[in-house]
């Protein structure tokens, strides 16, 4: 057996092209969907990601703001940007990237974001919403996982689904999704023990840890589809998932690669998300 592999460059293609022919409508009815991202210090990996999320939104037809500060702004003048851009009507989406520098509180600055313009997903009102099936933002990377998992028509319904990662941006966000799917959803972290014979049992297996090639053949169950949400570097510097992936090819039945997975479509549904905050404002989303 031979794993099929699940195009998260194609797959984020289609969802982009989307984006740009529903903003050009929007835009045609006088309103043109804002993103604003805000960046504290100069993480490398942080830059990057920021770069290609402006790229990504002025291609759509976003109105695009990049807001860059110094590593020692302080909490209280990154909170009152928040607070300004909550109030901007241009503005539908607002992004803080993390991490942040250790002085300020991340909690605290999500917390301050219109939970209409969260479309990162992580206010609490959005996370609420989740829990209890409500309409609200999805964390993007999730939101991309189980939009994987759509395009090749998999049937969660009573499968197990093995989820190694309990963060709030992906493993607890992507648990709940996949029991809104019906899935049986088994939730492992750094406190379970024999991870080994769990994963063994999932029909679904996500890892989302950051660890490199942790998931290894013999942690799969064959047939299983594979989802790989880490993004590492291993010893020699090369780019590499969290799943041992040519190995775990030979047992797996679909899987995701890295690069060209997962990542491309977390990017992708933050562009989603943002047309929909838009669409709300104009009244065409409830």
């Amino acid at each position: 057996m031979t794993a099929q592999r699940i195009d998260g460059n194609a797959l984020a293609a289609g969802i982009r092209a989307e984006v740009a022919a529903r903003t050009q409508r929007l835009v045609a009815q006088g309103l043109q969907p804002g993103l604003a991202v805000l960046l504290v210090g100069h993480d490398p990996a942080s830059e990057v990601y920021v770069r290609h999320k402006v790229t990504d939104s002025q291609e759509a037809g976003f109105h695009s703001v990049l807001q860059r500060y110094p590593a020692d702004l302080s909490q209280a003048a990154l909170l009152g940007q928040v607070q300004a851009l909550n109030a901007d009507p241009r503005i539908h989406g607002i992004l803080v990237q993390l991490p942040l520098p250790a002085h300020i509180a991340p909690h605290t600055v999500l917390a301050a974001i219109d939970p209409a313009k969260d479309v990162d997903g992580f206010h609490v009102a959005n996370a609420g919403a989740l829990m209890t099936g409500q309409p609200g933002f999805v964390p993007c990377t999730p939101l991309g996982c189980m939009k994987m998992l759509e395009s090749i028509a998999y049937p969660l319904r009573g499968k197990h689904a093995v989820v190694i990662g309990r963060s709030n941006i992906v493993g607890k966000p992507l648990a709940l999704l996949l029991l809104q799917q019906d899935a049986t959803v088994t939730v492992c972290h750094s406190a379970s023990t024999d991870l080994k014979a769990i994963s063994l049992q999932a029909d679904v297996l996500v890892a989302a840890v950051g660890k490199p090639r942790l998931v290894t053949a013999d942690m799969v169950k064959p047939g299983a589809v594979v989802i790989d949400v880490g993004m590492n570097r291993d010893a020699t510097g090369k780019l590499c998932g969290d799943v041992d992936f040519e190995p775990v090819c030979e047992r797996a039945s679909w899987i995701t690669p890295v690069p060209g997975g997962v990542g491309p479509m977390t990017r992708a549904m933050l562009l989603a998300n943002t047309l929909e905050a838009a669409e709300r404002v104009a009244g065409w989303v409830s």
